[in-house]
């Protein structure tokens, strides 16, 4: 269960670092998070948004028993991530 959280705070790593804020302007990721968050992407936002209710979640005994909510936030990201199959090429033998 530590771990749980991981996909979350790795895609937010991601997102931190290919923002504007670290890119063009050579800011650290961890001052792009503190202090310039209203620059960051909306995905960067909820990201961060999400990796902290995830944390939050794990240390809430009401979660316990309902569990933690996060898990639908990680199945996004990685059905976001994950690259579409290629479609099937036909070959014609003549």
């Amino acid at each position: 269960m530590s771990n749980y959280c991981d996909p979350l705070i790795a895609a937010l790593k991601d997102c931190v670092l290919h923002s504007d804020c670290v890119l063009k302007q050579g800011n650290l990721p961890s001052t792009c998070i503190k202090e310039h968050m209203d620059e960051l992407p909306e995905q960067c936002r909820a990201l961060r948004l999400a990796a902290f209710e995830c944390k939050r979640g794990m240390l809430d005994m009401r979660k316990r028993f309902r569990g933690n909510n996060a898990g639908a936030a990680v199945a996004k990201i990685k059905q976001d991530t994950e690259v579409p199959p290629a479609p099937p090429t036909v070959t014609s033998s003549a």
